[in-house]
């Protein structure tokens, strides 16, 4: 199974699976099995973050399948994400070897800059607040933090460096001081919210585009009665039918389709086999531009921590995000 999966080239040569298991809002009692079950079933993408808080629960999956035989870590690709305080560029190093701890490797594949935004340095709190709960920011520059992250690839600890939900502006910041460019931008993406802008703006500097919460992020826990479902909306049931798929499969066959790096979610096995069968298909263009038309700009991950921050990448609606 896993040899099927496609790949994508990054800018430093270097290849990422383009689908994946998504671990966000995956509980520390299940991650490991879910982990264990995806890598059984083919996966060998797992996109982890410090900030989900389960990454030793994920590490505990990995060791054993590699033990086990079922994976070679040289053919697993592990992602992480450098939280918002963490982002003081004596704090980088710091914060990599915590996830390499946690997980149990030696080395990332590919590690990111999970927000641009930087937050106060306070012990164990990720959020760290004022007596009104407000966050309290901090103003390191992500490109002073990006400077540090290009340190960890000198020294073997990740192998390839990137960003997330960074808006145009701040990729191009990034772009203009790296020496080492980032490989790709995560963010939000799916057909609510398409990100074509970003992505053709992406790909025309060499960046690839990964896409979380392809599904509509359906579990939310923010949804609001009446909210709408894209799991359930009639063009993709529509396409489902015709191919005798799932609108998950759908879902992440878009994404595939178009080039883009897809991390989709699940802790149910059924689900996660499910989301990985999408390799006997493909959309035509019809079905492209049928789910094209869905776009609404509708953010269904608002990131309400750190709206006044100077880098929150969602401030300025004029920019392509």
């Amino acid at each position: 199974m896993a040899a099927k999966i496609p790949t994508v080239r990054f800018n430093n040569g270097l290849s990422c699976p383009i689908l994946g298991l998504g671990t966000w809002q995956s509980n520390p009692g299940e991650v490991t099995r879910a982990v264990g079950e995806a890598i059984d079933i083919g996966y060998r993408h797992i996109d982890c973050a410090h900030l989900y808080f389960n990454e030793k629960e994920v590490g505990e999956a990995i060791k054993e399948k590699i033990n086990q035989g079922i994976v070679k870590r040289s053919k697993s690709f592990i992602t992480s994400k450098i939280w918002n305080t963490y982002h003081r560029p004596d704090l980088v190093e710091k914060a990599v070897k915590i996830s390499l701890s946690d997980l149990g490797l030696d080395y990332l594949d590919l590690y990111l800059i999970h927000w641009p935004m930087a937050y106060k340095v306070r012990r164990s709190d990720p959020f760290p607040s004022d007596a009104n709960g407000k966050v309290i920011y901090s103003d390191v520059d992500y490109v002073d933090t990006w400077r540090a992250m290009e340190k960890l690839v000198e020294k073997g600890l990740v192998k390839s460096i990137g960003v997330s939900n960074f808006n145009s502006v701040q990729l191009t910041r990034i772009l203009n001081a790296a020496t080492i460019k980032p490989v790709t931008n995560q963010v939000e993406c799916h057909p609510y919210l398409n990100q074509s802008k970003l992505f053709n703006f992406c790909v025309e500097r060499g960046v690839t585009l990964t896409a979380y919460n392809p599904l509509g992020s359906p579990q939310r826990p923010w949804a609001q009665p009446g909210d709408p479902s894209l799991l359930e909306d009639p063009k993709v049931l529509a396409i489902a039918k015709r191919l005798n798929k799932s609108p998950a499969q759908v879902l992440i066959r878009y994404q595939i389709d178009r080039g883009i790096i897809v991390i989709p979610k699940s802790v149910t096995k059924s689900r996660i086999a499910e989301n990985f069968h999408v390799w006997d298909f493909a959309l035509t263009k019809e079905d492209i531009k049928s789910i094209n038309s869905l776009d609404c700009n509708g953010r269904l991950i608002p990131q309400a921590e750190g709206r006044e921050h100077k880098d929150h990448p969602f401030a300025n609606p004029d920019i392509i995000f």
